[in-house]
């Protein structure tokens, strides 16, 4: 070979060499680029799946959409109270029971006076006239003292709160009376928006179902029977703290083999 040719060869090598280096160069940059955009797509998803939802689609019911509304505000009250009683399960299971009788007792006259609206105006304008207020200004009082201080102290609220329910814990009606001054306006405000007799049925069968089953939730994290897994070898530690034999293991492979 002459030395003419052995140049030209090495030129070639090294164009070859440069090729193959600027070929896996850009190998590399296409590489990354993938990578990044994997990277940059799996960021975005998990973005997205742990993004709160801000504008939820509504329900095809408006009863459904106002009760969902009217939830977000009670269900955290009755949580908060309800977690309170925790010295006996009957003080829980006594303030659901109020509640959700309260719940009924409320909505039931609430429907009843939408319907009777117009004719209660009536009623009352014939009150206005057979009665009349002339007479009262002759009334005589005649009672004693004492008897217009019996008449006037007023029987506890919480007695008429827990009518039907006599057997129930009182601590838990005390609390349930307490906590259903604070939620009760909600649920009258939101059962009046309804006018429509499907919408205003679907909202009161709901929330009587929704009230309970949170009831039933909460009822299940405050007993946490949540099963603890365990093992064989604990088991076994446990037993010999407790002075109890360890159960007997089982032959060896060897003892197996030469029937030991």
């Amino acid at each position: 070979m002459t030395k003419e040719e052995e140049l030209h060869l090495r030129e070639n090598i090294r164009g070859l060499i440069r090729h193959v280096k600027q070929k896996r160069l850009n190998e590399e940059n296409e590489l990354r680029l993938i990578v990044r955009s994997l990277v940059e797509y799996e960021a975005k998803v998990l973005e997205e799946a742990t993004t709160p939802d801000q504008d939820p689609t509504p329900n095809k019911s408006t009863g459904i959409n106002v009760l969902e509304d009217l939830l977000k505000k009670i269900v955290p009250i009755l949580e908060d109270d309800f977690k309170l009683l925790t010295t006996d399960p009957d003080q829980r299971q006594s303030f659901r029971s109020h509640i959700v009788k309260a719940v009924v007792d409320t909505l039931t006259p609430v429907e009843a006076n939408n319907e009777a609206g117009a004719e209660a105006g009536e009623l009352e304008e014939v009150i206005d006239i057979d009665v009349g207020g002339a007479d009262e200004d002759k009334f005589i009082d005649i009672r004693t003292d004492a008897e217009k201080s019996a008449e006037e102290d007023p029987e506890d609220p919480r007695e008429d709160f827990g009518t039907g329910l006599e057997a129930e814990d009182q601590t838990g009606r005390n609390m349930a009376y307490n906590t259903f001054k604070k939620i009760e306006s909600n649920i009258i405000d939101a059962y009046e928006l309804l006018s429509n007799e499907e919408d205003q049925e679907l909202f009161y069968d709901y929330l009587i179902a929704n009230v309970k089953l949170y009831f039933d939730k909460f009822e299940s994290e405050l007993a946490g029977q949540v099963s603890e897994p365990t093992n064989q070898a604990y088991d076994m530690a446990k037993g010999e703290e407790g002075g109890m034999e360890p159960a007997p293991e089982g032959p060896t492979p060897d003892e197996v083999e030469f029937g030991l």
